[in-house]
């Protein structure tokens, strides 16, 4: 028996505990996505128009870095979303977010959201409560991986 979205995102960490109501308004935003290992589900500059709840497999967020090509800095596993540029004007991706594995996500669209939280100010204060959480945890493991990449400075 297949989940429904409303479900889907029921069971996701990011999404948990909201009510019934606003996880079907939600829900309608959103759909089942597949990719396979590889694929890119954004890259930098182009239209932030969706962000991706991921519920099996891994992604990776790169930087281009010019002459060693694309660097990781972040990796995103089950249970967590990739993609926050859809909340913020211009609504461009700022990182490439590839496939390290296969990939089941739940693609929520960006503007139908937006809308959605325009309407219902409770239900974005919430949300966004939520998004600035993830932002938050993704400048610390930012953080962490620089100081492995250049270590402290005099070995502090």
């Amino acid at each position: 028996m297949e989940r429904s979205i409303a479900d889907l995102l029921a069971a996701h960490p990011v999404f948990a505990g909201l009510a019934l109501e606003d996880l079907a308004l939600i829900a309608g935003c959103g759909r089942n996505t597949a990719f396979p290992p590889g694929y890119y589900l954004f890259r930098e500059g182009a239209r932030a128009d969706q962000f991706f709840v991921v519920r099996e497999g891994r992604v990776a967020v790169e930087i281009f870095v010019p002459d060693r090509g694309g660097l990781v800095v972040d990796t995103v596993d089950p249970g967590e979303v990739v993609g926050a540029s859809w909340l913020f004007p211009p609504y461009a991706w700022e990182v490439d977010a590839r496939c390290v594995e296969a990939v089941r996500a739940v693609a929520l669209d960006g503007a139908c959201l937006r809308t959605k939280c325009d309407g219902d100010p409770r239900l974005g204060y919430e949300l966004m409560k939520r998004f600035a959480r993830v932002l938050h945890e993704r400048i610390q493991s930012a953080q962490l991986r620089l100081l492995d990449l250049y270590g402290t400075p005099g070995g502090r």
